[in-house]
């Protein structure tokens, strides 16, 4: 499990990074700050009351079907806006999120 989620972990960080560099090409201001990404989410918190790998899995899958929700939104939302970039990078992120949540429910299938 623990190299499952530092394959996820590692996909996330790479995600921000490459959106933070095109909010900057496009002239915006990444705004990194714990306190500012707490703001900004709108994906539900991280269950208090987990305690078992399962739960953590579960809570992992949960938010990644979340956030893939939110990329197409957001592929759909730069291509209205005719951004083809940044579509296509929400399209590069949204295909590696299916590949971990993938992933990710196959733990779960393999505890059952």
């Amino acid at each position: 499990m623990h190299e499952l989620f530092d394959r996820v972990a590692e996909h996330a960080e790479e995600h921000v990074d490459e959106l933070a560099e095109r909010i900057t090409i496009l002239g915006g201001t990444a705004q990194g700050t714990l306190r500012a990404v707490v703001a900004g989410t709108s994906l539900k918190a991280w269950p208090e009351k987990v305690v078992s790998g399962r739960q953590h899995v579960e809570a992992l899958a949960d938010v990644l079907a979340q956030f893939a929700k939110a990329t197409r939104a957001a592929i759909d939302e730069a291509n209205d806006l005719g951004d083809e970039v940044t579509a296509d990078l929400f399209n590069e992120i949204t295909a590696t999120t299916d590949k971990d949540l993938w992933f990710v429910e196959a733990h779960l299938q393999a505890d059952t």
